[in-house]
């Protein structure tokens, strides 16, 4: 039996995935949070599962924060990223960083169950047709820290609040800005924000 812990902000997502397991005869939930302060609390807390099915946007603890830490404090326990964002943009990283797979939301459930099962073997997989972008962008080149810091700057996020989620001091968050400033070649937030539309990070 594969044990799953669910991870998403939105109640009527987590029902839904619970009742798509509920269907798989080799699939159990045991566990669900809606941000990433409980995911992370279940976890210390000797959380029992196989396989998380964690999504990044996530309040209080984004999922890439969650997804770090986890691969530290929980090495054994598969993690299956389930995102809204493009796969083509976040897959390759967030396998990158420790992830079993990434699915997008669009994707149908029977990929989502599949990736389930393989990340309960061990295995690292991409979905059939997800592949990085041709051409490296400017955002590729940011590390894996600047890419927290990036991502929650166009999720609205400003540097104190970045600064407390990630346990970091604000200055050290403020370097990170400056970095992110450089390397993408723009001059404020906004001017980020309006990159990663560009890019099509964001709707």
């Amino acid at each position: 039996m594969i044990r799953i812990f669910l991870a998403d902000d939105h109640a009527i997502v987590r029902r839904g995935l619970r009742q798509l397991f509920d269907e798989c005869e080799d699939m159990q939930v045991v566990g669900e949070a809606c941000n990433g302060r409980e995911v992370l609390t279940a976890v210390e807390a000797g959380l029992e599962a196989d396989v998380m099915v964690l999504d990044l946007s996530l309040p209080r603890v984004n999922g890439t924060e969650v997804l770090r830490r986890l691969v530290r404090i929980a090495p054994d326990l598969a993690v299956v990223v389930l995102s809204m964002y493009p796969e083509e943009q976040y897959a390759p990283r967030m396998l990158s960083e420790g992830a079993a797979t990434y699915i997008g939301k669009d994707r149908p459930p029977e990929l989502l169950v599949d990736a389930i099962r393989r990340a309960a073997r061990g295995e690292k997989w991409m979905p059939p047709g997800t592949q990085a972008p041709a051409a490296s962008a400017p955002h590729d080149t940011l590390s894996a820290r600047e890419h927290q810091v990036f991502t929650l700057l166009f999720q609205g996020q400003g540097v104190s609040d970045i600064a407390a989620e990630l346990n970091v001091t604000s200055s050290t968050v403020s370097n990170h800005v400056s970095a992110i400033r450089a390397k993408l070649g723009v001059r404020t937030i906004n001017e980020i924000v309006n990159y990663a539309h560009r890019m099509g990070l964001i709707d």
